[in-house]
């Protein structure tokens, strides 16, 4: 018996439905919330996830404060345009695109993103907010794994949960929200290191893939009737298709989805949430915002 298929396009729509009503009752009360996007240079996919993320802005009704710098912008220079937009009470959500051009600190960059503006939630003290279960911006696609998992009903209370990968990104932040008690998961991290990393990842319950490597997790390392949700977004090359490549994830998912109970797929899958969820964190932020002034 084949999964069934978790459509994150579907739910992601839900998302920014519930978005488009927070912001049209902000606009009502004359706040326009505003999320400026900076790219530097013009890495392919980061065009494209950039062009997605606009394109979001505008079907939910944001300001768009975006900027193209050129891959020749210095490190001082973007670090002047984050400062500028820090103190705009104008901006409510400020996202650098990574991967940014070798000659600029990331971490630099982060950690000059004021907390409160930091919808991407990678500044240190949003990780810990989110470690320590306090309030603050959650990183968009592990909250987004988290929305999936609720709106399809999965019960993980008690459920071995084992991630495969461990960006800051997403590995260990959804490592942590697991085991949070509104999840209540037992978590294992899995990663280069690991020895016999089939093993453990046929005891998870819930089997989460984020290395960025297409089909790392194979059928034989799914057990019957666990949920697994594919975070990959590879690019592999495909004659047959007009841009020349098609994408796929860390799953074999046509083999795995014979043995899973509930699937992702790629694209549809995991994608969509990110932005979505980047989206209700600009909200959230210009309703924090709204909230504060009006006190």
């Amino acid at each position: 018996m084949s999964a069934i298929i978790i459509d994150g396009k579907a739910i992601a729509e839900e998302v920014r439905a519930d978005v488009k009503r927070r912001v049209d009752a902000l606009k009502a009360n004359g706040v326009n919330p505003c999320l400026a996007v900076i790219l530097v240079g013009n890495n392919p996919a980061s065009v494209s996830y950039v062009t997605g993320k606009r394109k979001s802005l505008a079907e939910a009704g944001m300001t768009d404060r975006s900027l193209e710098l050129a891959e020749d912008t210095t490190e001082e220079q973007l670090l002047s345009i984050i400062d500028e937009l820090n103190r705009d009470e104008s901006v409510h959500g400020i996202l650098v695109q990574l991967p940014l051009p070798r000659h600029i600190s990331e971490d630099k960059v982060i950690m000059a993103i004021s907390p409160e503006k930091d919808v991407d939630g990678f500044h240190p003290v949003n990780v810990g907010n989110m470690m320590i279960g306090r309030d603050g911006f959650l990183p968009c696609t592990p909250h987004g794994i988290l929305v999936l998992l609720e709106k399809m009903n999965i019960n993980t209370n008690g459920a071995n949960a084992v991630v495969v990968g461990r960006s800051n990104i997403v590995g260990k932040p959804v490592a942590i929200l697991l085991t949070r008690r509104e999840y209540n998961c037992t978590v294992t991290i899995c990663h280069t290191g690991t020895k016999n990393i089939a093993d453990v990842t046929r005891g998870a319950d819930i089997l989460i893939a984020a290395v960025g490597k297409p089909n790392t997790i194979t059928a034989d390392m799914v057990k019957e009737g666990a949920v697994v949700i594919d975070v990959g977004v590879n690019r592999i090359a495909d004659a047959t298709k007009k841009s020349g490549f098609r994408l796929c994830g860390d799953v074999d998912f046509e083999a795995v989805k014979e043995k899973a109970s509930y699937i992702t797929p790629v694209p549809k899958g995991v994608g969509p949430m990110t932005i979505a969820m980047l989206m209700q964190n600009t909200v959230e932020s210009a309703e924090r915002a709204f909230e504060k002034a009006s006190k």
